[in-house]
């Protein structure tokens, strides 16, 4: 499978693309017969992008907090490293 190209950014291969809010502000549908309501279609588009800016934002938040917390983790740890006793030094 090829590498799919959205927003200029390359996605490993069996990796779905994300979309982004823009994509989703802009999509455009075929009209048809017996379609739904343009306005409707683009109020809901409005609203998913809004929530998709939302959700996209906490993700980097909670991923920024999850970095700070495993540096302080291994920070601790090497501090700590030196005080702990080696296990048994018998046979077993």
């Amino acid at each position: 499978m090829a590498q799919v190209y959205r927003g200029g950014q390359p996605y490993p291969a069996g990796y779905p693309g994300r979309l982004t809010p823009h994509e989703v502000r802009t999509r455009a549908f075929a009209a048809c017969r017996r379609g739904v309501d343009p306005d409707e279609v683009r109020e809901f588009q409005a609203r998913l992008a809004d929530e998709l800016a939302m959700l996209n934002e906490t993700v980097r938040l909670l991923s920024q907090e999850n970095d700070r917390i495993k540096r302080a983790l291994r920070d601790w740890q090497t501090m700590h490293a030196g005080e702990c006793r080696p296990p048994n030094t018998g046979h077993w």
